[in-house]
């Protein structure tokens, strides 16, 4: 395998890894935090204690969403310096980046603020904005990466070829 194979291969991965985060803490981390109640028999966290620990382990996150930003730059303008460039892988890429900076960056501290200032600010319309945006934020990264992970998959498939 060449420099080039062994330098997709693992920027594929990581983009995986990616993608495989943010599917497990959208769907399985939450639905657990947020129902402590049925998994939980003798200790129940209330809806802003369950929130603390969610935010917690997206603020945990947001190192690898730097990260990851990061790396699909250097990845994609790499590529387009030398020439392999694709609409589809450039849309997403940049795409990828603002969701994962905007939920790293914006979203997550934003969040982690309002709850330092106690459950009332977690009860205003402001904080149900601000998360309502971040799940549509974490959904559409989600989208993204599986594009951005398709079709780099299939431009290393054609490439061989």
């Amino acid at each position: 395998m060449s420099r080039k194979q062994w330098t997709v291969s693992l920027y594929l991965l990581f983009v995986a890894m990616t993608l495989g985060a943010v599917l497990v803490l959208g769907i399985f981390v939450t639905s657990v935090i947020f129902h402590s109640d049925t998994v939980l028999s003798n200790v129940l966290l209330d809806h802003y204690n369950e929130g603390q620990l969610m935010a917690e382990i997206f603020r945990r996150f947001t190192y690898w969403g730097y990260v990851m930003a990061g790396v699909i730059a250097l990845f994609e303008i790499s590529e387009y310096k030398n020439g392999r460039r694709d609409t589809i892988v450039i849309i997403t890429a940049f795409i990828s980046i603002a969701t994962l900076l905007l939920f790293s960056a914006i979203y997550t501290p934003k969040i982690i603020e309002m709850q330092a200032m106690g459950i009332e600010a977690t009860q205003s319309d402001a904080f149900a904005s601000l998360h309502t945006a971040s799940e549509i934020d974490f959904k559409i990264l989600a989208l993204v990466l599986g594009v951005l992970f398709l079709r780099r998959m299939h431009l290393m498939f054609v490439a061989k070829k």
